[in-house]
This record gives structure tokens, C-alpha cells and sequence, in this order.
């Protein structure tokens, strides 16, 4: 069996796996029962039956279940709901599976009432802590909880293309430096430590670069809507400031370049980080900063950059190191998210070299028998997760699209800020 065929056969069995709710809902879930979830829950599920059944992969009932399993309860808004989480979740979701004009339009029309209220709110309320000198939360403008993952979810939907400009005119304004304490720091330095909370360990808070959780999601969220043509006054100006702190700070080793995840104030002044590579992951690590300067590359058409950003890449999927310290299959930090996020720079790189990476890094799925692996997953003795972030649904997701080798059909990389 070749490696596609393979790919699809295990995505088949974690399908299979995940075939309706009911097969599930009484299993131990690690992180609990969140239906509205695309991380954890029943709405990242469903992006993983509509893929399938958009590719002709698998039947659109599954998808169907899981969507209603999704939209049971009273969709999730206001303040607590994010990306990831409630009404923004459940209508990336729907768009996902409207594969014709008109379904799901009166339930999306519902929906976008309650995310763009959301956004603007918190665009309203990021302007005022601006305008006070106040440093931002992470959750303000991340890809996961803030402001660039609605953007993400904005341009999945391909509407509302004013409020979208909303938000690329927030996050250019995010980019600007910032006096504090009569030093410079660039504006999205947070008062916080990386987990979002308050904490000795970081008593002058840090500049995150995280794609996750850092500036790294607003680079790519400026990028993509650029290479869709949606540009505002300050675009490129604002990915150029984002480059040129990624330059700063870029570390360049044995193992080739790499960014470290965060930079604390005593950093800053010192001008040193600590040691590194660490793991190559999307949230954090190598592949997810090398992709979204390959796409603020192809947005400038600066081809010097877009084969650093590649060589920086292909270092880091053929250093036995850092693979090496990725220890999961996961999307988000493990080896489907190095896989997809390798072939999606492929598609896109000058440099040579980087798909005949794609073998190794889904060897660790690929090879490992697939009830085992299904069983890892979702119903391992320390509780399973079904979704997309860390789960079996997103480890599924990478295979598929492996095996097809063409864009998504949902665009469900949408929610990674990725493609």
C-alpha cells in the first residue's frame, strides 16, 4: 500500500471511529463534553465528516449528526465565545458543510447576528484599552480566543467584508510600538505570562510570537486577507513591523533559523533568549512561524524571505532534534499538524525538498496500527479527545488531504490561519 492510500486508510478507521455522536458522547473526554467546541467537540468533528463528504470520502449524514449534535443547545455568544468556542465555532462549521447556495443560510444568518455583535464589541473595547495606554490580554487578538481568529472565521465566510476590515485596521494599529515605563515595546506586549494569566514568573509580562497565541496570528490573518485582495491603509506596513521584530529575534543554529516562542522584558533589554529549537509545532514552534512568513512573503513578493522562511522549514522537519521532542499526532503541536502545514508550504515554495519530508512525519501515524492508533486517541486510559486541536478529528483531517493532494473543499485550514 502506498503512503496516500495508507494516509486514507487510517483517516477511514478514525472516521469510522468517530461515526456519530452516540458512538462517543459516554467515552472519557480529557478536556469534557463541549459540543459547540471545534477544538474538543462536536463541531470539529463535523469539519472532519464534511471534508469527507465534500471529497466523496464518506456519507453527508455523519456530518449532518454531528452538526446537530453541535447546534443542540442555544449557541454560545457574546464574551465567551471565540473561534473556537460557541456561535463563531458552530458558523465556521455550517459554512463549512454549505456546499450550495442557500443551505444552512437562515441558521448562518442567525449566527453572523450574534459573531459580528461579538467582534465589535471587542473591537470597541480593544480601541479603549488602547486608547488608555493599557497593555492587551492574549485573548484580545489571538488565532484561538481573540480577534485574528475572527478574522479567520471572516474570511472562511467570505462576508461581512466590512467588519473584516475592522479587524485588519485593529491589528495594524496592534503592530505600532508603544512607550511603557519608558521603554519602547511593540504593541501587542502583554502584561500577562504565555498562559494568559498573571504570574510572578513574568512580573513585566512578554511579547508572545506564538501563531496561537502571538503575534504570528495576525501576521497571518494580515497575509491571507491580503492575497484575497482585502487591504487596508497600513497593511503591508503592519506585516513589515511584524517581520522585522521576527528578524530581530531570529536564532540561527546548527540545526538552521528558529524564532523563540516568547520574549520577556528582560530579553528585550538583554538582547538574548534562551536555548533552542524547541518543538516545531504550529501553535508555537518553527513550522507555524515559517508558514505564516512564507505567506506574508508571497503577499510582499519577496522571494529572499519566502526561502528563508522555506529553508527555515526544511531544516526543522529533517532535524532528528526537534522531531524528536514532538511527541504527539496531534494538529496542533504534533506530527499531523507538521505534516499538512509541510505540504501546504510545499504547494506554495521555491525551495526544493520540503514534500520529500511528508513520508517521515506521518510515518508515526501512518505506521502504527490503526485500531491502536484510533484507541490512543479517543478512548486511551487517561480520557481520549475527539477534536480538531489535539484530537482525532484533526489528526483524521491531515490524512484526508494528504491522500487527496488538492486544496481543502471546506477550507477548513481556515481556522489555523495556514491556507
Amino acid at each position: 500500500m502506498n503512503l496516500r492510500d495508507s494516509a486514507l486508510a487510517t483517516a477511514d478507521v478514525l472516521a469510522e471511529r468517530l461515526a456519530s455522536p452516540q458512538d462517543v458522547q459516554g467515552l472519557h473526554h480529557r478536556q469534557g463534553w463541549w459540543p459547540q467546541s471545534l477544538a474538543h467537540g462536536a463541531a470539529g468533528v463535523a469539519l472532519l465528516h464534511i471534508e469527507r463528504a465534500r471529497t466523496d470520502q464518506g456519507p453527508w449524514q455523519r456530518a449532518h449528526d454531528w452538526l446537530a449534535c453541535a447546534a443542540a443547545e442555544p449557541a454560545v455568544g457574546g464574551p465567551d465565545s471565540h473561534l473556537y468556542y460557541g456561535a463563531p465555532a458552530l458558523a465556521f462549521a455550517l459554512h463549512a458543510a454549505a456546499d450550495r447556495p442557500g443551505r444552512y443560510a437562515r441558521a448562518l444568518d442567525t449566527l453572523d447576528r450574534y459573531v459580528t455583535k461579538a467582534i465589535r464589541d471587542r473591537l470597541t473595547q480593544a480601541h479603549a484599552r488602547m486608547d488608555r495606554g493599557e497593555m492587551p490580554a492574549l485573548a484580545e487578538f489571538d488565532a484561538i480566543r481573540g480577534l485574528s481568529g475572527m478574522g479567520g472565521l471572516l474570511l472562511h465566510r467570505d462576508v461581512h467584508t466590512d467588519v473584516l476590515r475592522e479587524i485588519l485596521t485593529y491589528l495594524i494599529r496592534l503592530t505600532e510600538p508603544v512607550k511603557h515605563d519608558g521603554e519602547l515595546l511593540p504593541g501587542w506586549w502583554s502584561h500577562l505570562a504565555p498562559s494568559g494569566t498573571s504570574s510572578p514568573d513574568y512580573p513585566e509580562g512578554h511579547a508572545n510570537n506564538g501563531v496561537a497565541h502571538g503575534i504570528g496570528g495576525p501576521l497571518a490573518v494580515l497575509s491571507l486577507a491580503a492575497r484575497r485582495g482585502i487591504v487596508v491603509d497600513g497593511h503591508l506596513d503592519a506585516i513589515t513591523r511584524i517581520l522585522t521584530w521576527l528578524d530581530h529575534w531570529q536564532q540561527d543554529g546548527p540545526a538552521g533559523p528558529w524564532w523563540p516562542y516568547w520574549i520577556t522584558r528582560e530579553q528585550l533589554r538583554s538582547g538574548t533568549t534562551g536555548p533552542g529549537p524547541s518543538r516545531p509545532s504550529w501553535c508555537y514552534g518553527t513550522a507555524g512561524f515559517a508558514r505564516a512568513q512564507q505567506l506574508a512573503a508571497l503577499v510582499l513578493d519577496d522571494h529572499a524571505r519566502q526561502q528563508t522562511a522555506e529553508f527555515a522549514l526544511l531544516r526543522a522537519m529533517t532535524d532528528p532534534g526537534q522531531l524528536g521532542a514532538t511527541v504527539d499526532v496531534s494538529l496542533c503541536h504534533g506530527f499531523a499538524g507538521l505534516a499538512h502545514i509541510t505540504r501546504l508550504a510545499a504547494d506554495d515554495a521555491l525551495t526544493p525538498g520540503l514534500a520529500e519530508c511528508l513520508p517521515r512525519l506521518l510515518a508515526p501515524i501512518t505506521d502504527t496500527p490503526h485500531g491502536t492508533l484510533a484507541d490512543s486517541l479517543i478512548n486511551p486510559p487517561d480520557g481520549g479527545d475527539i477534536g480538531l486541536l489535539e484530537g482525532a478529528a484533526g489528526t483524521a483531517l491531515a490524512l484526508n488531504a494528504f491522500h487527496t493532494g488538492t486544496p481543502s473543499a471546506s477550507g477548513w485550514e481556515t481556522c489555523f490561519l495556514t491556507n
